[in-house]
């Protein structure tokens, strides 16, 4: 059903697109470093709490895109219209209530989180949250468009209009700090404007007919219960399993607030990297949604198990020359970052540990949970993940950070073990063909 020409122009542009992202985000972290270390830290504390709802958007946009993507596979365009329109509806329901709530209790929930913190670094993550707020529907608009084209394959277009985004995000970053002198909020309101113009734009085009897929006026002001419903069965397990994966992410954050300015520093810088070292998993995870989708859709089960394969170990070979790559280019990175040499060897030495794991443990972690989600062997996934996610990285960062005094150190190698835990426990569900008795539609 794909080709490698196919194959390759859905990698390509995610590759990209998900390199410009992580790209901007050591460039927030980059700029605002030379704010001072109390605002590195301000924007990366809140930063963990805005991944909570970053990730709810997306699994909602992962659960439309697993519809839509087997309704393609089945030639069924009234479906994959309606299932298309009905997903951008209820996210920007779903994002304004949580944006609402946010600028609402801000403040105490930071206070709550983060409560132990300096005031200067408490003050630095009130203004950033804030400000992100605003920007959720905008996110979770971009996310339900960007499904709908990662479905039908055309993810150049997403890398164009990221490549435009982040532009505006640099750029902004630039005129914000170093022009206006507006601190942290000269990196959150370019994030903001950014956001807005991704959310304006892929919604445009979603609307063109001249497209398998596209958005229709009748269905965005419908309520369908029982299309809605099927998304939500994929959506449900997915957001479940990556909110408390977040909120755990969180909490053990809280944990990190206790070890000083300098690892909470060092903690945020080393995570921007990461996201920047796990780009293969982000760029295959869709892939592997659009790819399985299409396949269940149209009933082949043994084209899906061949792509399976195929996917893993195209995956493996590029996690393993990326993650290389980036290792070794993090020490003149951290050439650039105005922070103590404490905060840079504790860095590098981060980047190290999560860079061995993200080669060998994250694919069957991430990249094949997702293809297992699209074949609709959803609460299997979650399950497993949740149990992991607790009894792995939230026990094991206690043990390791305050047991064994490793701080942030500690936390890093309990990531590791939760990621090696579920890949095993993924693999095994994929070998045992499980998932080809699912059906989502």
């Amino acid at each position: 059903m794909f080709s490698n020409r196919a194959l390759k122009e859905m990698i390509v542009p995610l590759f990209f697109e998900q390199l410009l992202v992580m790209l901007v985000g050591i460039a927030d972290t980059f700029v605002v470093s030379f704010v001072g270390e109390a605002a590195v830290s301000g924007v990366s504390l809140v930063n963990m709490f805005n991944t909570i709802f970053i990730y709810l958007f997306t699994a909602l946009a992962s659960g439309g895109a697993v519809i839509i993507s087997q309704y393609i596979g089945c030639e069924d365009q009234k479906n994959t219209v309606k299932s298309s329109s009905q997903l951008l509806m209820f996210s920007t329901v779903f994002s304004i209530i949580i944006a609402i709530i946010t600028l609402i209790f801000n403040r105490p929930l930071l206070t709550l989180l983060f409560g132990k913190v300096e005031n200067s670094v408490m003050e630095a993550c009130v203004t950033y949250l804030r400000i992100s707020a605003y920007s959720y529907p905008a996110l979770a608009i971009y996310n339900a468009g960007a499904a709908l084209y990662r479905s039908i394959g055309k993810t150049s277009t997403t890398m164009y209009i990221s490549l435009i985004s982040n532009f505006i995000n640099v750029i902004g970053n630039l005129i914000g700090v170093f022009v206006l002198d507006a601190g942290v909020a000269g990196v959150a309101y370019p994030s903001l404007i950014a956001r807005t113009f991704s959310a304006v734009a892929i919604t445009v085009l979603c609307f063109s007919k001249s497209r398998f897929a596209h958005y229709s006026k009748e269905w965005i002001l419908k309520w369908d219960g029982p299309m809605l419903k099927r998304i939500l069965n994929i959506a449900i397990p997915n957001g479940i399993e990556n909110g408390i994966f977040q909120l755990v992410k969180v909490a053990l954050s809280s944990v990190v607030a206790l070890f000083g300015t300098y690892q909470i520093a060092a903690n945020g810088i080393a995570q921007s990297i990461w996201s920047l070292a796990a780009l293969i998993g982000s760029a295959m995870g869709p892939v592997f949604i659009t790819v399985i989708g299409q396949c269940m859709g149209a009933n082949q089960v043994e084209e899906a198990d061949y792509y399976f394969y195929k996917l893993m170990k195209l995956t493996l070979v590029l996690s393993i020359i990326w993650n290389v790559l980036v290792f070794i280019i993090t020490p003149i990175f951290m050439q650039f970052y105005q922070v103590s040499e404490e905060t840079r060897q504790l860095v590098i030495i981060l980047v190290f540990i999560h860079n061995v794991f993200n080669t060998v443990a994250f694919p069957f972690s991430g990249p094949l949970s997702n293809g297992l989600r699209a074949a609709g062997d959803v609460k299997y996934t979650m399950v497993v993940s949740i149990a992991s996610t607790v009894l792995g990285r939230l026990i094991f960062s206690l043990i390791f950070a305050i047991g064994l005094n490793l701080g942030v150190i500690g936390i890093a190698l309990a990531m590791c073990l939760d990621w090696s835990m579920r890949g095993i426990i993924f693999y095994i569900r994929f070998r045992s063909k499980k998932w080809t008795k699912f059906k989502v539609i």
